[in-house]
């Protein structure tokens, strides 16, 4: 990798919009749906959809998700519009802090025609809806754990009662010790998969 950690993380973390672009589209098949996602210089995963992102959204569909969804760090929006397609008649909300992610995410929205609500937003800042009934992660790991168990912790004020935090993780990344964290907050955590050392992770607020 060439770009220094530092500069990553200005990439990702901050208004990176004077980076030159360097669009790209990538093909991206889910269950019975095809999708093209438009990605550029400056976001996650730029050149492939991540496994993370793929062995949550498998995990995801295992299940019937609630009628409002909330996709925090929603990068270029693969798993916000997923959903969408996967449940069609749930509202879906997507919130990034990255300007150029969450402008390809509204670009990709309208590609792959979801309707979708997708804004800037510093993890929940910007969020004022309080009853979601499942918030949905793949938390941006080089923000530092500081912002990650935010993400975790915020989650609990801003899900119905019965809603569910849903969180994809690497072993190597710390999963367990986010497990015990998240357990912590919500009294519960279980472990749902395990996938090419990702970790899926399901909070329930009781």
């Amino acid at each position: 990798m060439s770009e220094k950690v530092g500069d990553i993380m200005s990439h990702y973390f901050t208004d990176n919009r004077q980076l030159a672009q360097n669009r790209k589209e990538i093909s991206f098949r889910f269950s019975c749906f095809n999708f093209v996602f438009v990605s550029d210089n400056g976001v996650f995963c730029k050149d492939k959809i991540d496994e993370g992102s793929i062995a949550l959204l498998k995990t995801l569909s295992e299940y019937q998700l609630g009628k409002r969804i909330l996709d925090v760090g929603c990068g270029y929006g693969v798993i916000g519009i997923t959903l969408k397609k996967c449940f069609p008649e749930s509202t879906v909300d997507m919130v990034e802090i990255n300007p150029r992610a969450v402008e390809l995410a509204q670009i990709n929205a309208k590609k792959n025609k979801c309707d979708v609500h997708i804004f800037e937003s510093d993890i929940y800042s910007n969020v004022n809806c309080f009853n979601y009934t499942d918030i949905i992660t793949n938390p941006p790991i080089r923000a530092g754990k500081k912002v990650i168990y935010k993400i975790f912790e915020e989650a609990y004020d801003h899900l119905d009662k019965n809603g569910a935090l849903w969180v994809v993780i690497r072993k190597s990344h710390g999963a367990l010790s986010a497990c015990r964290f998240i357990e912590g907050i919500f009294g519960n955590c279980t472990i749902l998969n395990k996938e090419k050392g990702y970790y899926i992770l399901k909070a329930e607020k009781k």
